[in-house]
């Protein structure tokens, strides 16, 4: 008997939708199927690969309007929201493609050498359900105009949609280029174990060191992104108003559910009062609930173990002496309200781990090089910002972290490299040298 995934709506726990659980067996028919359409898709050049991919996301812009719809029901984002991701995907694509193929341009070293970047295989993608389309699309894009064929294996929280949209674009794509497996950690482990190679993924640190431990014996290749516990630094020299904003949009940002949501702040003390009073004048204004209610600015969590685990962030804070100055209603799940919490201290969870929640956790300093070293104190490495004047140049030098921004939200323009260090990151997307990691280099001499 087929096994079946069903997807529930977060908000109200209502079905939207289900499909069949990927045995390993059909696993093995579709990594046969994929290294069969290999041959014919790497045989295209880079640049008509990259056409026909633009060409088939760009078929996807009617249906549009519905995958937003079914990706605000499945996730519980906004319809905005939704549709500025679904949107984002289709109209980046052109751009995208265009920059894997420029990347993978043959280069000449000399008279007589040439460097050539040649597909790989198969490649498996597995991506989280915080951004199902678009996260999925950064590593599907790069992979398929490198010339490699793509199992992609979405979250089991967010199926339909991923299904839908993989449905869409095989109508332009030739077949067996791009195929979707569905379920959870079984199937994604099986498809690590599979014979591919390289795995592409963006999910938590344990899921990461598991797909390590399993790649490992064959050497496969890995592109990893590992979430991260942003932290914010706001200086004495910070223009307070533009600091609490920030704070508090990047903390609430998808409900917190976002890999470079603002998780830890530290404000020089000389400072504190006032910016935390924005803080809470700015927090108190997010009403939370589901979408269609009027005003609601945070949505559902994922998930009841989600919502336990922000909650349970918030319990051990208070327990070792934080203090709740807003928040704090304990509301049925999947719903956290907005909540600032103040003397946050190295020895609370929210400090230590990522705890993808509406919280805006803050701690006071005095000494500026304490605060550097308590941001860097952490395994996690993906983005940090700080907040300040013309110093705040060499606060952010000092910051260990793959993205650093100053006075704005991290990322970089155009096609810069998302990238985590320390913990946060295996590989990199985006940027020539991001794009090169789905090929193979050949040196060529003649």
């Amino acid at each position: 008997m087929t096994k079946k995934l069903i997807s529930t709506n977060p908000s109200d726990g209502t079905y939207i939708g289900e499909v069949a659980i990927t045995s390993r067996a059909e696993l093995t028919e579709m990594i046969a199927t994929a290294k069969k359409s290999f041959e014919h898709w790497s045989a295209l050049s880079t640049w008509e690969r990259a056409k026909i991919v633009t060409e088939a996301f760009e078929s996807v812009a009617p249906m549009q309007r519905d995958l937003a719809k079914l990706l605000s029901m499945e996730m519980g984002k906004s319809g905005g929201r939704s549709m500025g991701e679904v949107s984002g995907v289709i109209h980046s694509a052109e751009y995208f493609s265009h920059n894997v193929a420029d990347a993978l341009k043959t280069e000449k070293i000399g008279m007589n050498t040439q460097i050539q970047h040649k597909p790989l295989g198969v490649v498996a993608v597995i991506s989280p359900w915080n951004y199902p389309l678009a996260m999925a699309a950064n590593l599907i894009i790069p992979a398929l105009v490198a010339g490699n064929t793509v199992i992609f294996k979405p979250s089991e929280e967010t199926p339909i949609v991923a299904n839908e949209l993989v449905a869409a674009l095989n109508e332009y794509l030739p077949m067996g280029v791009l195929q979707v497996a569905h379920g959870g950690k079984e199937v994604g482990q099986n498809l690590v174990d599979g014979d591919v190679n390289l795995i592409a993924f963006t999910g938590s640190q344990n899921a990461g060191r598991d797909i390590m431990k399993r790649a490992s014996g064959q050497l496969k290749r890995l592109i990893m992104e590992l979430g991260g516990n942003d932290p914010m630094i706001v200086m004495a020299s910070a223009d307070i108003e533009s600091a609490a904003r920030f704070a508090v949009a990047s903390s609430f940002e998808n409900a917190g559910q976002m890999c470079v949501s603002t998780e830890r702040i530290y404000v020089d003390e000389s400072i504190a009062q006032q910016f935390e009073a924005r803080v809470i004048a700015y927090a108190s204004e997010y009403k939370v609930g589901p979408w269609d209610e009027r005003g609601a600015k945070i949505g559902p969590l994922i998930n009841d173990s989600q919502y336990k685990k922000v909650h349970s962030h918030i319990a051990d804070a208070i327990a070792k002496g934080a203090t709740l100055v807003l928040g704090g209603e304990l509301l049925e799940s999947p719903y956290v309200p907005a909540t600032v919490l103040t003397e946050m201290t190295t020895d609370m969870l929210m400090e230590n781990e990522e705890t993808f929640g509406p919280v805006v956790a803050i701690a006071r300093y005095k000494n500026l090089d304490d605060a550097i070293a308590r941001a860097n104190n952490s395994d996690y490495a993906l983005g940090a910002v700080v907040f300040g004047a013309k110093e705040a140049n060499d606060v952010a030098s000092r910051l260990e972290a793959g993205m650093v921004s100053i006075n704005q939200s991290v990322g970089g323009e155009g096609d810069s490299p998302w990238v985590g260090a320390k913990q946060s990151g295996f590989g990199y997307r985006g940027s020539r040298q991001g794009h090169q990691q789905f090929t193979q280099i050949k040196v060529l001499s003649k």
